[in-house]
C-alpha cells in the first residue's frame, strides 16, 4: 500500500457549545494543522499515487474557505458543536469529493489544534 501526504497550517475561529469547557466557550482561535493521506495499491502510469499539484490545489481551496472564518457560522457546522473530530470529517468529506484519483482506497485527514491534541477521520474509497 502506498501513501502520499500533503500537510497545510491555517488559522480559524471557533467556540465550543453545549457544554462548560471554560476558556473554550468563548471566541477563540486555534493554529491548526492539517494532513492529508492518500493510500492505495496502484500507481498510475508515471509512477504517480496521485498527481500532487492537483492534490494541492483542492487542499489550498479548502483550506481558504476556513481560513481566518468562524467555523460556529459556517454553514457545514449549523447545529453542531464545532469539535476538531466534526472539522476532520467535513474536511476529509470534502477533500474526498474534490479529488477524484481512480486509485485512491481510503483518504485520511489528521487535525492537530495543538501540539498534543489532534483527531482523524477517514473515508473509504471504491478503487475504480
Amino acid at each position: 500500500m502506498y501513501t502520499l501526504a500533503v500537510r497545510r497550517d491555517f488559522i480559524a475561529r471557533h467556540f465550543l457549545i453545549g457544554g462548560n469547557w471554560g476558556p473554550e466557550n468563548l471566541p477563540n482561535s486555534h493554529h491548526y494543522v492539517l494532513e492529508l493521506q492518500l493510500e492505495g495499491k496502484e500507481l498510475d502510469q508515471h509512477g504517480y499515487l496521485v498527481d500532487i499539484v492537483d492534490v494541492e490545489k483542492h487542499l489550498d481551496e479548502v483550506i481558504h474557505h476556513y481560513k481566518e472564518n468562524m467555523l460556529n457560522e459556517l454553514e457545514e457546522f449549523k447545529g453542531l458543536n464545532p469539535s476538531l473530530e466534526h472539522f476532520a470529517r467535513i474536511l476529509a468529506i470534502s477533500l474526498s469529493e474534490r479529488i477524484k484519483a481512480k486509485n485512491i482506497s481510503i483518504l485520511r485527514v489528521i487535525v492537530w489544534e495543538n501540539d498534543s491534541a489532534w483527531a482523524a477521520y477517514s473515508v473509504q474509497r471504491l478503487e475504480g
